[in-house]
């Protein structure tokens, strides 16, 4: 099961919407977000606290990417599950 929405993401006391969509893999999920053409892959770890996965071939495309988003992602998919 494959869904798009639109991300709706508080960074810096502005929204931005990002597209993203959701991955199920049996008893587990991904949600693969689009950052400025760069697609992010956020999963959940053993806390249930989402981390971004970057591709080791795209890392030099990421590093214009600031953590500080990268973060407020990964909050707004914890509250949205949650």
């Amino acid at each position: 099961m494959n869904d798009e929405f639109d991300l709706p993401v508080d960074y810096k006391g502005q929204e931005h919407i990002f597209k993203a969509a959701l991955f199920v893999y049996g008893y587990t999920h991904k949600f693969k977000v689009n950052i400025n053409g760069q697609e992010i892959l956020f999963e959940p770890d053993e806390e249930r606290n989402y981390r971004a996965v970057l591709n080791y071939s795209e890392l030099d495309k990421s590093k214009n990417i600031d953590v500080e988003i990268l973060k407020s992602i990964a909050a707004t998919l914890e509250q949205l599950v949650k």
